[in-house]
């Protein structure tokens, strides 16, 4: 009888993952030009769960343009565009074997239809591999990571045109030619199912230009995945040894009570979950999902040789972002379908300061569940637990309960790859501070590493490693052996 593993494989991929609009900064450097992200302005202080704009408009888009008074943190980040060859030597003395983060489309096409690639933005991703690689990291790319050229979204709509195809698996082609040696994992679009609360930011979907909204986006998910499908053909012609990922973030959840009507609308409601996964890695459209587009009376647009490309070009991986997980119910799921996701908080668990139910269990049911599902080697491209960080006034950082949840999540994670689910990296999100994607703020920090900055861009931008620096040295030097 085959034999389970009793931990962590020997080739297992610790790294961190960042983003490329979350922490280069330089917005306008380099010949790159303004991204989607770029537009989001920091929230007002306030409530702790804070979001960014779920959708944009031509107004909204046009005055965060004309906005002089504004700060707008993505556009400087952590000025990761000066410093990476000092964060990454930091980030290495953890001990981690890799660092996930994207490509910012908008430094390879400032415009997104650019008949020519700028080259500047190419040799510093040239630059900046190299340097993963002299510091014994392997990089895990992302292609598109809330980086649209806000000119594709302001002159295609984004994702809703078929025109965003075309120009996307010509960036993808063109990134995959020039890295061909240099990176090996490629993850197509990351967290490709978060069209609920990353819509623009994600889809490039102005609100005032579509009908229906909600059939704008399945409409730009078919879009996207097709492109997706052939990237990931073109890519592995350019390379048969690339490794091309497709990434969700864990949307799935649990019944609130037995009841039959709340276990059937769950289940309802993971299907549409699973759909992103189902269409990459199984490569069709199941059939809960043409009923769902049916009685919602959604008419997309999908062609045959769209369903032609997705068949035969599925994923060679499955990423996932795991944070928290969420209930539902027959009454909640009343509401699925409008703009909203149907989800509801867990009465059992506890939240960290931004609402996220803190659920260390739940990654290893998930993790189950998605290996069950599709037999395909998981990456956990993003898990973390963002909080306040206070400097000590000795200069240390005391970040007990982001290393007890991190511990906790490791422990499930050697369980799942104990239970047979073939996991093969993992990377705790933001370990050096980053700008929050949800709500543009520095003060919501992840990282094993503080950077001095405040929401709106003050401070000394100095570097200070945390307790879970060592935290984290301590479990990959032991290969998740010694989590204390």
């Amino acid at each position: 009888m085959k034999q389970m593993p009793t931990g962590f494989p020997k080739n297992f991929l610790w790294g961190g993952a960042i983003a490329a609009n979350q922490a280069e900064g330089a917005y306008d450097e380099g010949g790159k030009g303004l991204c989607v992200a770029d537009i989001l302005k920091v929230q007002d202080k306030g409530s702790l769960k804070k979001k960014s704009n779920k959708e944009a408009t031509t107004e909204s888009i046009e005055f965060a343009l004309k906005d002089k008074e504004g700060y707008y943190p993505k556009r400087y980040g952590i000025d990761f565009y000066h410093t990476y060859k000092e964060d990454l030597k930091l980030l290495a003395g953890t001990g981690m074997n890799s660092f996930r983060t994207s490509i910012n489309w908008a430094r390879i096409f400032p415009n997104g239809d650019d008949e020519t690639p700028n080259e500047e933005g190419l040799q510093f991703y040239d630059d900046l591999f190299d340097e993963m690689h002299k510091n014994g990291m392997e990089p895990l790319v992302t292609l598109s990571h809330y980086e649209m050229p806000l000119n594709i979204a302001l002159k295609y709509n984004g994702w809703y045109s078929r025109e965003t195809i075309d120009m996307f698996v010509r960036y993808a082609k063109t990134v995959f030619e020039r890295y061909r040696d240099k990176v090996k994992y490629w993850i197509t679009v990351n967290q490709i199912n978060l069209i609920h609360h990353e819509s623009f930011n994600h889809l490039g979907i102005p609100a005032d230009r579509v009908e229906n909204l909600w059939e704008a986006k399945f409409q730009g998910i078919h879009n996207e995945c097709t492109a997706c499908a052939l990237a990931t053909k073109i890519g592995h012609e350019i390379n048969p040894d690339f490794q091309i990922g497709m990434m969700v973030y864990d949307g799935l959840s649990e019944p609130l009570t037995c009841k039959p009507e709340d276990v059937f609308a769950n289940m309802k409601r993971n299907q549409m979950e699973y759909f992103f996964s189902d269409l990459l890695i199984r490569g069709e459209y199941p059939g809960y999902a043409i009923r769902f587009f049916n009685e919602k009376g959604f008419n997309l647009d999908i062609r045959l040789d769209d369903e032609k490309v997705l068949k035969e070009n599925t994923a060679d991986f499955l990423a996932i972002s795991y944070y928290y997980t969420i209930c539902s119910s027959a009454e909640s799921m009343k509401s699925y379908g409008v703009n909203e996701d149907g989800a509801l908080m867990n009465p059992h668990l506890d939240a960290s300061e931004w609402g996220w139910a803190i659920d260390p269990l739940g990654l290893r049911t998930v993790l189950n569940y998605y290996y069950d599902r599709y037999q395909k080697p998981i990456i956990i491209a993003e898990n973390g637990f963002g909080t306040f960080d206070k400097v000590e006034e000795d200069g240390t950082i005391h970040d007990s309960r982001r290393i007890m949840y991190l511990r906790e999540h490791v422990k499930a994670l050697k369980e799942a790859i104990k239970d047979g689910v073939e996991v093969i990296g993992y990377y705790p999100w933001g370990p050096i501070d980053i700008v929050s994607c949800s709500s543009s703020e520095m003060s919501k920090r992840y990282g094993f590493i503080y950077v001095d900055l405040d929401d709106y861009g003050k401070g000394t931008g100095k570097r200070i490693k945390k307790d879970s620096y060592d935290w984290y040295k301590r479990v990959i030097e032991s290969n998740g052996e010694n989590l204390e």
